[in-house]
């Protein structure tokens, strides 16, 4: 291979890294201008119709580590009256472990009456939860509850969705390296993903 050549293939590789990157900074900047002032802690939320927790993977019927922060969450922010209703939005197919009705059994082991729970069991993404919410339940207002890695591009999408909506920060006791897995994950890959559903829709 030529000198000419090789110094052809770096500039094209050197041309899609700064794409990549330029599509990178845009879609974070586009998440955090949609959620700047619009997250808090459970204990600073304000009041709103229902508390939107979004599901993630279920394990033998229990909910994973991430899954039971946004319900314990979902608890405090139920017991506190800053909303009356949760709705669960996941996968509910049998392969998938139907992870809307593993978090009603948490949600109602802990109190929480079965007439103040909806099951979303069609929420396969973010995107998803957020729009059928708006569309098929009637939401106007919300608490959105997840891990701070994952809240920015939840309140831009329900926001897009047309709900009135705060995000509130879910604990995890979950180890590091899975978190930082997940803030990669959702910085290179969700929050492009997650624009791109909006501009197209």
């Amino acid at each position: 291979m030529s000198a000419i050549s090789r110094y052809r293939i770096l500039l094209l590789i050197g041309a899609g890294l700064a794409g990549v990157e330029l599509v990178v900074t845009i879609a974070s900047t586009w998440v955090y201008v949609q959620a700047h002032g619009r997250t808090s802690e459970a204990s600073e939320a304000p009041s709103a119709s229902v508390a939107l927790v979004l599901g993630a993977k279920v394990i033998d019927g229990e909910p994973d580590s991430y899954v039971r922060g946004r319900l314990d969450t979902a608890l405090a922010l139920y017991r506190d009256g800053r909303v009356q209703q949760v709705l669960n939005s996941g996968n509910g197919r049998a392969t998938a472990g139907n992870e809307p009705a593993v978090m009603r059994a948490y949600l109602q082991q802990n109190g929480v009456p079965s007439s103040d729970i909806i099951d979303d069991p069609e929420g396969y993404d973010t995107a998803a939860s957020c729009r059928r919410a708006h569309d098929l339940f009637g939401v106007r207002s919300a608490l959105v509850v997840t891990q701070g890695f994952h809240l920015g591009r939840a309140v831009a999408l329900c926001r897009d969705a047309g709900i009135e909506v705060h995000g509130v920060l879910a604990e995890c006791d979950c180890p590091t390296w899975t978190i930082a897995r997940n803030h990669l994950r959702e910085t290179v890959l969700a929050r492009p993903r997650a624009l791109l559903t909006v501009l197209m829709s």
